[in-house]
């Protein structure tokens, strides 16, 4: 349950800020400093088959620190990082092939678009000596081209900071 004062909402004990957006004028809740609810539970997939990707409220928590550990600490240091996957619903997670043991359904994954394997080794490189994790994948695994790094972070248990590629 959340709870909202002077413009913060509290989740999990901690606060996540909300701030209107210019294009509608609404309330956009903030996980973190540079990253809202929308940006990553957004998904192209979701609004062209009409699928409900609204996350329960234990996802949030979950996407929250995700972003606190992880996708924060990459942001501030290397500016604008584009998340192409965060949360899934099961019905989106279902459409878009994803295994249904996914991280994405619990909130605790990001899927973040790198143009280059060299930047994939960079932000890789940046994770793995800065923050703590609990995968860290380049994707598609055993591809000749890197397109998206997977990362995730869990409260469930030690975070195991494994790496595949």
């Amino acid at each position: 349950m959340s709870m909202k004062t002077n413009g913060k909402l509290a989740v999990g004990g901690a606060m996540a800020s909300s701030t209107a957006t210019p294009a509608t004028g609404q309330e956009e809740r903030m996980l973190t400093a540079h990253f809202s609810l929308e940006e990553l539970t957004r998904s192209g997939t979701a609004i062209r088959l009409g699928i409900d990707n609204q996350p329960p409220e234990k996802a949030v928590v979950r996407m929250q620190a995700l972003c606190e550990h992880v996708l924060e600490p990459l942001r501030q240091r290397y500016g604008r990082i584009i998340v192409t996957s965060g949360y899934r619903s099961e019905a989106l997670n279902k459409a878009v092939g994803g295994v249904a043991t996914s991280q994405h359904r619990l909130g605790e994954a990001a899927d973040i678009y790198v143009a280059s394997r060299e930047k994939a080794r960079k932000y890789a490189m940046f994770i793995l000596a800065h923050t703590d994790f609990d995968q860290l994948i380049m994707e598609p695994r055993g591809g000749k081209v890197v397109r998206w790094l997977h990362v995730s972070y869990t409260l469930r248990r030690r975070n195991r900071h494994q790496t595949l590629s």
